[in-house]
């Protein structure tokens, strides 16, 4: 492989991607869009449950319990009713997930030591929303429970006690508990596999589309050279979407990064090397620009999105995807840019997805030069 040669392809794809709007749009437009879409629409946080209250019995007992709920941040209170017909019409209508029921013998009841039954209706039409803002009200039924217990074993002891078990729970990594911090690190692993991806797929078919490659076959230049040129340009539209991303998501979605930044680079620029050297062998084979495209969309896009561990956790998968999910590269650089940005690990953690990482691109790029021909037909 001649330097020379390289160089010489490499400028010639430049001046393509520079005469061609709609490669510059694709490659540095479309990634900042999909960014800001995603990072602000996309997010797993279940907090301000609209909430509406039937308060039959109107007494203080009862507004303080009621106050547990209005008080929380996973709650907002959207109305008072006066019915089941008001409760019914406001889930029907979305303006609430849930609804409580306090009854009127709520008071009577605790002040007789009685158990006081409370309802809790919910819309389960979302059911992982339902679920989760199921489990706040229930903590907080147990917390305010347990308060009645320990102040009615306090009246009759004549002494203050305190709870046998205490539990401190200490989040780490991701103290605030906010989605946004594991979905923007995952975000830009999808971004950079689609759009390197899709970008490089056009490259070879475009040449055939054009019926360029027939001058490019007359020179001598190698497969190997041909390819390699072609992708030198891209590494640094992929290089510059890879920027703009880590800083919107230090300084817009203000996502921590705890990692080694050289760490960060070099492992992004191995995945963009995968990424591209797929592309490649797409447009390799494919031949016809729409196709290829096609191609790459299917092959990148579903994968990175839904095998990848970037939303929906690996572990939960049926054992087949599980299985299938350790062939798509998007995979280890969720794994690599979440260890990074919120743990803080170095080599000695990712040593493994940085070596898989290299093996995909290596493969990629040997199948990409292998498939190429330069022959007519």
């Amino acid at each position: 492989m001649k330097l020379r040669r390289v160089r010489a392809v490499a400028r010639k794809e430049c001046l393509h991607v520079l005469r061609d709007p709609r490669s510059l749009l694709m490659g540095l437009a479309i990634p900042m869009l999909m960014l800001f879409m995603f990072g602000y629409a996309l997010t797993l946080d279940v907090d301000r449950v609209p909430l509406v209250v039937w308060d039959q019995g109107r007494t203080p007992e009862s507004r303080e319990f009621i106050a547990r709920f209005t008080s929380s941040r996973y709650f907002a209170l959207e109305a008072d009713t006066d019915s089941y017909r008001a409760i019914e019409r406001a889930i029907d209508e979305r303006r609430a997930l849930l609804a409580l029921v306090v009854p009127a013998a709520f008071s009577r009841d605790l002040a007789a030591g009685r158990p006081a039954a409370v309802q809790l209706l919910v819309d389960g039409s979302d059911a992982n929303t339902a679920t989760i803002a199921l489990g706040y009200a229930e903590a907080i039924f147990a917390g305010y429970a347990r308060e009645l217990r320990l102040e009615e074993l306090q009246r009759r002891g004549g002494q203050t006690l305190r709870p046998p078990l205490e539990v401190e729970a200490r989040v780490w990594f991701n103290a605030d508990m906010l989605s946004r911090n594991a979905i923007v690190p995952g975000l830009i692993a999808v971004i950079m596999m689609i759009i390197a991806a899709l970008l490089t797929s056009l490259t070879v078919a475009r040449e055939w589309e054009n019926g360029t490659m027939e001058q490019l076959i007359a020179t001598p230049l190698t497969g190997a050279e041909l390819i390699v040129g072609k992708l030198v340009p891209y590494v640094g539209i992929g290089l510059f979407d890879l920027a703009v991303s880590l800083l919107a998501g230090r300084y817009i979605f203000n996502v921590p990064f705890r990692g080694d930044r050289p760490l960060l680079l070099g492992l992004s620029l191995l995945y963009l090397m995968v990424a591209l050297s797929l592309g490649m062998l797409i447009s390799v084979v494919g031949r016809n620009q729409f196709v290829a495209s096609q191609f790459a969309m299917v092959a990148t896009l579903l994968p990175a999105f839904l095998l990848s561990g970037f939303v929906f956790p690996i572990e939960n998968m049926p054992a087949l995807l599980q299985a299938f999910s350790h062939i798509i590269p998007a995979r280890y650089f969720v794994t690599i840019l979440r260890g990074l940005y919120l743990k803080g690990v170095g080599p000695a953690v990712l040593w493994s997805e940085a070596l898989l990482l290299a093996l995909f691109g290596a493969v990629f790029l040997a199948a990409a030069v292998r498939r190429f021909r330069k022959k007519i037909g």
